[in-house]
């Protein structure tokens, strides 16, 4: 059910100003935040072929034991003694480097809270280093040993095979058996999502989740009720039918292609609301996966629904949408306007930005609904975007206690909110939500708040845990193609039968170079 604002225009613009709220140009490397999937989305496929062929010279390749789905014992990884930092500090504050890869508005929260975090003690300094975006930093990780690498990392989502192949990290997992800390504030689904074979790998940080955005004058115009927007696929189809034939606008729902987007992320999302796993092996999370899933029936059924959106449910297919704007921009068409896209939670700040400046002509901020993103059958639940922050393992005891130190506090209730309110991200800490000024914008604007309902009830079911696939940007890539292909009359079955070959061929590719 959509949630009911409390507020007007311009309180809410008031609401976004005090928050810090990024802009347009918010995301990663320059590009928009509108486009923001898996957020900042790449320019170009980053390297993500085995990472022992990233080693350098002089570092040795690690042996990769063969796939099991027994439980890999945490003491068989390396470990984390916080009682180093303890002893390190004696001579001083112990510096760490942490790369990431977010810039513009996004880049300069970072920075404050960095610059927060070393006046608030003096056991610990952090020096960040932006690496140019994600892609940016994954490839220098991989390419250097680990006298180069920094004491922590931010890494998105798709890179979790991927770092865990580089053995080169410390999970998460030991630092807080170390310390004793519980997961109790944390989000399941959050952390989850950088777990495998029973290790906890990497603590999430920056979290986001698709959502539906629809102008809600356009359903009051079509005699639809905007508190009441729709939840499945068959939904959307009738609403845009509805929208159509009553002349509100031209189309409902706008569609795209792009592997970040409609073409690669969503197809996930939806697979795991239907409770479908992606790829086998539980999605890689019990042990490596060696085939995707993603064109069985479950799979053909869901492009069939997609297709019948644009070919008879009101719909409009927008292209691959590379910008990340061009679904937004199909809602302000004012020639033959959408009503309707799903898109990153974490462009809701810029879109409502968007909306204020009064590119889509005739509808103020108010005017802007938000709701949970639609599935096949209606049912809750996420997968996450966004990234997590990965501990190295090599560089001295005392600073990977020193890195996790750093990490306690960007994952509390305080930072947490601070981060989500000026950012749009969602908190990964329940705990932040009763905190200002996340607490003061949820009541404000309730549409800030689907996101976080949206991975808080999502199912604690294996499904809901996203695929682990090392070359998991290029098998989205093919997955997108298909979606393209679908969405312009392409048979489902056939085109999701190609993607599946050409997926199935990289991760045996990936998988013989382990």
């Amino acid at each position: 059910m959509r949630v009911r604002r409390h507020t007007r225009a311009g309180r809410a613009a008031a609401t976004l100003a005090a928050t810090g709220c990024a802009v347009l140009a918010a995301c990663g490397s320059g590009e928009s935040i509108l486009q923001a999937g898996n957020d900042p989305r790449p320019t170009a496929a980053p390297i993500t072929t085995s990472p022992g062929q990233t080693t350098v010279p002089g570092e040795t390749v690690p042996s990769t034991a063969p796939p099991t789905t027994e439980p890999r014992p945490i003491d068989s990884l390396p470990s984390c003694d916080l009682a180093a930092l303890d002893a390190a500090v004696a001579s001083g504050p112990v510096e760490i480097l942490f790369w990431h890869g977010m810039s513009n508005e996004l880049g300069r929260e970072l920075e404050r809270i960095v610059e927060q975090f070393n006046g608030s003690q003096d056991r610990v300094r952090v020096r960040l280093e932006f690496q140019g975006g994600y892609e940016q930093t994954i490839d220098k990780y991989l390419q250097s040993n680990t006298g180069n690498r920094p004491d922590l990392v931010q890494m998105p989502e798709y890179t979790v095979q991927l770092m865990v192949d580089t053995e080169s990290n410390v999970p998460v997992q030991a630092c807080m058996e170390d310390a004793g800390d519980t997961a109790d504030e944390l989000l399941p689904a959050a952390l989850s999502a950088y777990a495998t074979e029973s290790v906890q790998w990497a603590m999430p940080f920056n979290v986001s989740n698709p959502v539906l955005y629809y102008n809600e004058l356009v359903f009051r115009n079509a005699g639809l009720d905007p508190d009441a927007p729709p939840r499945t696929l068959a939904e959307l189809a009738d609403a845009g039918r509805t929208i159509q034939a009553s002349g509100a606008a031209s189309y409902g729902i706008a569609l795209d292609s792009a592997p970040d987007g409609g073409g690669g992320w969503f197809l996930e999302q939806w697979l795991a609301k239907e409770g479908e796993f992606y790829s086998d092996n539980a999605n890689g999370r019990t042990a490596p996966s060696t085939r995707v899933l993603f064109d069985g029936p479950s799979g053909v059924e869901l492009f069939r629904q997609l297709q019948d959106l644009v070919l008879t449910g009101g719909g409009v297919y927008v292209g691959e949408n590379p910008s990340g704007t061009d679904a937004f921009l199909k809602l302000a068409d004012s020639s033959a306007p959408a009503s309707m896209t799903i898109a990153t939670s974490a462009a809701l700040q810029s879109v409502l930005l968007f909306v204020e400046g009064g590119i889509i002509p005739g509808i103020g901020v108010d005017d802007l609904g938000v709701a949970p993103m639609p599935s096949p059958s209606g049912e809750p639940g996420t997968l996450i975007g966004g990234a997590s922050l990965w501990i190295t393992a090599g560089r001295g005891d005392e600073r990977a206690a020193a890195a996790y130190e750093f990490v306690r506090y960007l994952v509390s209730p305080e930072i947490q909110s601070q981060w989500a309110a000026n950012t749009g991200y969602v908190p990964v800490n329940s705990g932040a939500i009763d905190v200002d000024p996340l607490k003061s914008l949820y009541e404000a604007d309730p549409r800030f708040r689907v996101a976080y309902d949206q991975v808080a009830t999502t199912p604690a079911v294996a499904t809901s845990n996203g695929p682990v696939l090392g070359p998991l940007r290029e098998v989205r890539v093919a997955a997108a193609g298909a979606t393209a292909r679908v969405l312009q009359g392409a048979d489902p079955a056939e085109a999701l039968a190609d993607a599946a070959a050409l997926a199935n061929a990289l991760i045996a590719d990936y998988n013989a170079r382990r």
